[in-house]
């Protein structure tokens, strides 16, 4: 049986194997390179995570340990390369607890586009992020919309996992806590499932993950320091109960549909043409005509 992380590449035409190409970016040679941006089809997936606190009982890297085993995953069997350990993210609503490492808002945005800018130089023009970081969230959407500033040969596509009522129902079934957001059971679960020599579940309770709900007599609002307000702990919820079926389950989920998603990535020519017309167009705006 091969390695989880590895994948057979066939040859369709005479039916004979090739060497095994690795799924890990790092683990390729030079011209093992050339041949998997054949074999992924320029298809290359940056999981993101963060470096930061998970309560007093979660690694500090859960976000980029999770991103990466639901990539390598998907990866190993729709076949992308999946880019080194990336935890250059927005973290500033943690950098009060120890072990956050929180890098300026230029520099995270500068190393995101540079990466993104030397592996289309390298090939890669089809570019997925799968982000493990809520504190990403706004910062990668906006990301990818900015793309359209300037013009470039490839296209910058997040991962958005799209909502399953039914699983929904069946996790919420699964689930012994009804509230969280951050190192609580699901995400606890999920680390169970696949590292747990790195869960520590005896320490789950020693502090609060507890909603302090500290600004909510200001209705009708935004600001950055809302997270720090409601979880000065960085700790949302209660990591104690979770048990490791329900982390497979959740992992799987994600898996299932980051491999659909690479699927059809690779085989789209749609995103790249669009991008190409809608740059033209945008340096000529007058000669637009409607379609």
């Amino acid at each position: 049986m091969l390695p989880l992380l590895l994948l057979a590449v066939w040859l369709p035409a005479a039916g004979q194997k090739v060497p095994v190409l690795p799924v890990q970016y790092e683990e390729l040679t030079s011209p093992q390179f050339v041949q998997a941006v054949k074999s992924s089809q320029a298809t290359c997936i940056i999981p993101i995570g963060i470096m930061e606190k998970h309560g007093p009982h979660l690694p500090l890297g859960t976000d980029l340990i999770d991103a990466r085993k639901i990539a390598l995953t998907a990866a190993a069997r729709e076949y992308a390369v999946v880019f080194p350990p990336y935890y250059f993210g927005q973290i500033n609503e943690a950098k009060h607890q120890p072990g956050t490492v929180a890098y300026s808002h230029e520099l995270v945005w500068n190393i995101l586009q540079e990466t993104c800018e030397e592996l289309a130089r390298n090939g890669m023009k089809k570019i997925i992020l799968v982000n493990g970081h809520g504190g990403n969230n706004y910062l990668l959407r906006y990301f990818c919309q900015v793309q359209l500033e300037r013009r470039h040969d490839y296209a910058v596509l997040l991962f958005a996992p799209a909502e399953d009522e039914a699983f929904t129902k069946k996790i919420a079934a699964m689930r012994k806590t009804q509230t969280g957001g951050h190192a609580d059971e699901t995400e606890t679960a999920m680390m169970l499932s696949h590292r747990p020599e790195l869960v520590h579940l005896d320490q789950a309770n020693t502090q609060s993950g507890a909603d302090q709900a500290r600004l909510a007599e200001l209705p009708f609002l935004f600001t950055g320091i809302w997270w720090y307000a409601r979880f000065p702990n960085h700790y949302a919820g209660d990591g104690a109960p979770a048990q490791a079926e329900l982390g497979r389950l959740l992992i799987e989920h994600e898996v299932e549909q980051l491999v659909k998603m690479i699927a059809s990535v690779k085989a789209d020519a749609k995103v790249l043409q669009f991008q190409q017309e809608f740059y033209n167009q945008a340096e000529q705006p007058l000669e637009t005509r409607p379609e």
